[in-house]
């Protein structure tokens, strides 16, 4: 089959440049990509006023099967990724059973097969059952589909055991998602420690407890060479530490989320239990750090850290509800409205963030839009505004603070393989 894009801004976000162009899709491959370009017979999808860009990939989601159906479904989150504009996701190990077996990597890819819609690369878990204490049997992992290796969830307490773990994951090539948490200073904490929490009375996380082990893992990095990627960073410390490490050649990447750097911790008051995420909503300087840290590189990747929950988790005290949000279907248009239309990134360095460079964190070769890759697409429109509706999500989870909000810049057409999944 033949499809033309026609007459839209083409963005690459490898040079960082856009420029009006055509794209050409012949059996699923870009073949061509110019100004004017002839396809007789040719499908035509005009493309004008649009950004069309590389298929977005979300490299943090939870899709929740096997084990947790009520909360997703890998078919409902792709469905939910294809309506986000992401072709591609990388899903993490906290399923159950976990994703520490050859079966349940083959089950996964299996059922995203099955569905047909957004590409899934999983991620394996770094021990067995994500206790922390045995290290999984990585190379079947790998050799099952495993992209990377994560307790994303449940760090990894036990530093001789994160180590080893870093030393095994870098023979075999695979970087290590690290969720930097001490859960001795965490100590059953639900939000942020400062004055919000102290005046709803609430427990809180302090910072501390991502930054100490945020240095931990970048100290092992250094010692063991392991590709090092900090998940949903959270607070001014950590991007310091990042920075001061890239600085000194250390491989480790990073990724924020957008409600980490939309949000503060006064997104509490009124206990809505879609606020309680992990790590929690920081205060002012932890935005404005994070926000600084995507303007000048120290940021590696926007990720959604989506997490649905069914609404009987989340319809409890704050205290008793379980962390996590999704993300999938707003993230473009809160990146859009929040940094593009901020200036605080431009547009090319905002699908960078979404495409070349989580593909570079995973070692896929994907995240490029030119003659020879495959045709993994998505359109946006950067006009288009829309207030958010939990009702219309394709996701099972409703569990989002942004309901009600307008949001400008969202994707109107994704097509993976050179199929059209999703289309406004």
């Amino acid at each position: 089959m033949r499809l033309l894009i026609k007459g839209g801004t083409v963005v690459d976000p490898v040079a960082g440049s856009l420029a009006e162009s055509d794209v050409l899709v012949e059996n699923g491959v870009i073949t061509r990509v110019g100004r004017g370009i002839a396809a007789p017979g040719a499908k035509v999808i005009e493309a004008g006023g649009k950004l069309v860009a590389p298929g977005l990939i979300d490299m943090h989601v939870h899709l929740r099967e096997p084990g947790h159906e009520a909360k997703e479904t890998v078919e409902t989150g792709c469905r939910a990724a294809v309506r986000g504009g992401f072709t591609a996701v990388a899903c993490m190990p906290n399923t159950s059973p976990v994703a520490d077996s050859r079966a349940v990597i083959r089950y996964i890819l299996e059922r995203a097969r099955e569905a047909g819609l957004a590409r899934v690369y999983p991620v394996g878990a770094l021990t067995r059952g994500s206790g922390g204490e045995e290290l999984s049997e990585m190379a079947d992992l790998k050799e099952a589909g495993a992209v990377a290796l994560s307790d994303d969830g449940r760090p990894v307490a036990n530093p001789g055991v994160m180590r080893r773990a870093m030393q095994y994951a870098g023979m075999l090539g695979l970087p290590v998602i690290s969720h930097c948490e001490d859960p001795d200073l965490a100590d059953g904490g639900v939000m942020n420690e400062g004055y919000t929490a102290t005046r709803l009375g609430l427990k809180g996380i302090p910072g501390a407890a991502e930054e100490v082990m945020v240095a931990r893992d970048i100290i092992l990095a250094g010692l063991t060479g392991c590709r090092l990627h900090i998940a949903h960073v959270s607070t001014a410390g950590s991007v310091r530490l990042i920075r001061e490490a890239k600085a000194r050649g250390i491989p480790v990447t990073a990724e924020v989320t957008p409600h980490h750097f939309t949000l503060t911790d006064r997104a509490v008051e009124g206990y809505d239990t879609s606020t309680k995420v992990n790590p929690p909503l920081r205060g002012e300087a932890d935005v404005a750090a994070i926000r600084e840290a995507l303007a000048d590189g120290t940021i590696d990747v926007i990720a959604t850290d989506h997490a649905p929950h069914t609404p009987e988790e989340k319809d409890v005290e704050y205290d008793r509800a379980p962390f996590g949000m999704v993300g999938l279907e707003t993230a473009v248009g809160l990146v859009w409205t929040e940094l593009v239309a901020g200036g605080v990134i431009s547009p090319a360095r905002a699908i960078a963030m979404m495409t070349v460079n989580p593909a570079s964190v995973l070692g896929l070769e994907a995240g490029l839009l030119a003659p020879g890759s495959a045709a993994d697409i998505t359109v946006i429109d950067p006009e288009l505004e829309e207030r958010v509706d939990p009702d219309t999500f394709y996701s099972k989870g409703r569990n989002t603070p942004f309901a009600g909000r307008l949001l400008k810049g969202l994707p109107v057409m994704t097509m993976v393989g050179g199929k059209i999944v999703y289309r406004r």
